[in-house]
C-alpha cells in the first residue's frame, strides 16, 4: 500500500510555517509606527497615510534584493545581516528622491523550512526597519523544494515611502558648478558579489575564513558587512538645505548610476583621490587583474552616496554630516557637458 501523500511529505511543513510566524511577530511588532493599523496574520498591511502631516503626498516604491551576497552568508553559516542589507537597498533608493520610507514587506523563498536561520534574517530585516524608521507591515515566507535545495533562499524586499509634490529630489535644479559630497560605505555593500566570488573564490582559491593583508578579520566577515543605511542623516540635511540631487551607488557603480540624476547638459567630474578607498577594493583589483574603469562601473569603491549641492552651502552640509556622524568628502563637481567630455569622467 503506497503512502498517503501529504503536504509535509512533499516537502512543505505548514506546522513549522506557523511556528516561524508566531516567534517573529514580537520583532515585527518592534518596527510599528502610529499609522500602522493592524497586527501581523491579515491578508494584507494596513497604514493610515497622515494628510496632516503631508498634503499633498506623492508615494514612492522600490524593491530590490542582495543578489549572491546570500552565498557569502551560507558559507559563513551567519544569516543575521542580510536582513538589513536587504532594507537598506530599497529605502536608500526612496530616500534619494527626498521621501521618507514609512513601510517595509519582505518575500523568503526558500528550498526547507529552517525556523532558527530564518529567524536570525527576520531580526536583520527588523534591524534595518527601525534604523530607517519605517515599519516592517507583511511579507511572505516561500517553501518551495524542487526549485530551492534545502540550505539554500532567496530574498527580496519592498519599500513604499512618501514626499511631499513639489520636493520631490529629481536632479533637474542641478547646474554648472554644484559640488558632489560623497558620503563613506563601510565596504562592498550588496553589489558585486558574482565578480568577487569568482575572483577571491574561484581565481584566487582563497577561503571563507582566510585573512588579506590589510584588512581587519576573514575575508567572510570583511564581505558580509550590511549596506549602511543614509535615511535618517538625508532626511536630517532635507530640513535645511537644498539638496539638488542625491545618488546611490549600487550596481553600476559610478558610471551608471549618477547619469541617472544630472541633467544630460552637465558633465561630472570625480576626483578619484579625494576620498579613502577601502582596502578591500584594492585587493579585489589587484587579485582580479581587474581594469580601473570596470571597478568604478561594478563598486561602490568606498562611497555609498553623493549629495550634489550648491557650492555655498557645501561647506555647511559638510559640517552637518560630521555631527550625524557620517565621514563626508567633498569629491567632485558638475561641469558644462561637450561633444568629447564623458558623462562621467574620473580624474
Amino acid at each position: 500500500m503506497h503512502e498517503k501523500a501529504s503536504y509535509k511529505n512533499a516537502g512543505v511543513d505548514i506546522d513549522k510555517a506557523n511556528l516561524f510566524i508566531d516567534k517573529i511577530t514580537p520583532l515585527i511588532k518592534s518596527t510599528s509606527r502610529k499609522e500602522v493599523m493592524k497586527g501581523i496574520g491579515g491578508f494584507g498591511g494596513l497604514f493610515h497615510l497622515d494628510l496632516k502631516k503631508i498634503k499633498d503626498p506623492v508615494l514612492v516604491a522600490a524593491t530590490d534584493g542582495v543578489g549572491t551576497k546570500i552565498k557569502i552568508a551560507q558559507m559563513m553559516n551567519r544569516h543575521d545581516t542580510l536582513g538589513i542589507d536587504l532594507v537598506a537597498m530599497s529605502v536608500n533608493d526612496i530616500v534619494v528622491q527626498g521621501a521618507e520610507p514609512i513601510f517595509f514587506l519582505d518575500y523568503m523563498a526558500i528550498g526547507k523550512m529552517d525556523v532558527e536561520r530564518n529567524i536570525k534574517i527576520i531580526e536583520g530585516i527588523v534591524a534595518g526597519c527601525q534604523e530607517a524608521g519605517c515599519s516592517l507591515i507583511g511579507g511572505e515566507t516561500a517553501e518551495m523544494p524542487g526549485i530551492y535545495s534545502e540550505d539554500e533562499y532567496d530574498l527580496a524586499g519592498f519599500c513604499i515611502g512618501v514626499v511631499e509634490n513639489g520636493k520631490i529630489i529629481d536632479g533637474s535644479g542641478i547646474h554648472v558648478g554644484d559640488r558632489i559630497i560623497g558620503i563613506a560605505s563601510n565596504g562592498i555593500h550588496s553589489n558585486g558579489f558574482s565578480l568577487v566570488r569568482n575572483v577571491l573564490f574561484e581565481k584566487a582559491k582563497l577561503k571563507i575564513d582566510d585573512k588579506i593583508d590589510g584588512i581587519e578579520g576573514i575575508i567572510g566577515e570583511e564581505l558580509l558587512k550590511p549596506t549602511r543605511i543614509y535615511v535618517k542623516s538625508v532626511l536630517n540635511l532635507l530640513k535645511n538645505f537644498n539638496i539638488k540631487g542625491i545618488i546611490h551607488i549600487t550596481g553600476g557603480g559610478f558610471i551608471d548610476n549618477i547619469p541617472r540624476i544630472v541633467p544630460k547638459q552637465c558633465s561630472t567630474v570625480i576626483k578619484i583621490n579625494s576620498w579613502p578607498v577601502p582596502a578591500i577594493f584594492n585587493k579585489i583589483q589587484e587579485i582580479g587583474n581587474i581594469e580601473f574603469l570596470e571597478m568604478f562601473r561594478v563598486f561602490n569603491m568606498g562611497i555609498g552616496l553623493m549629495l550634489v549641492v550648491s557650492e555655498k552651502e557645501t561647506n555647511d552640509i559638510m559640517e552637518r554630516l560630521n555631527i550625524l556622524g557620517e565621514k563626508a568628502y567633498i569629491i567632485g563637481s558638475i561641469e558644462k557637458a561637450t561633444g568629447d567630455k564623458p558623462l562621467v569622467s574620473l580624474v
